[in-house]
């Protein structure tokens, strides 16, 4: 079942942030933002064209441990992963 990356998700402390209205240039940057703003037990919902394996090495490596990284769909084309702040 595909997931609908155009529905904004703000419930249960998930909200979604869809990289692909994003100008590429500022992508990154927005990106650290929102997972800097977030508080523990909140996960953001991040939507993708493609599979941002260079960023999520960044992630790892900036947040360690605090950030979790879990893909809900990984299809060509559509990427979804859910970026949780631990406790």
């Amino acid at each position: 079942m595909a997931h609908d990356c155009s529905i904004p998700v703000i419930q249960d402390g998930i909200y979604g942030f869809d990289a692909r209205g994003v100008a590429k240039r500022f992508r990154h940057a927005a990106i650290f933002g929102a997972l800097d703003a977030l508080q523990p037990g909140e996960t953001m919902r991040f939507c993708n064209d493609h599979d941002p394996l260079p960023l999520l090495a960044q992630i790892n490596q900036f947040f360690g441990d605090r950030v979790a990284i879990q893909y809900v769909q990984r299809e060509p084309g559509e990427i979804v992963i859910d970026f949780r702040v631990q406790g």
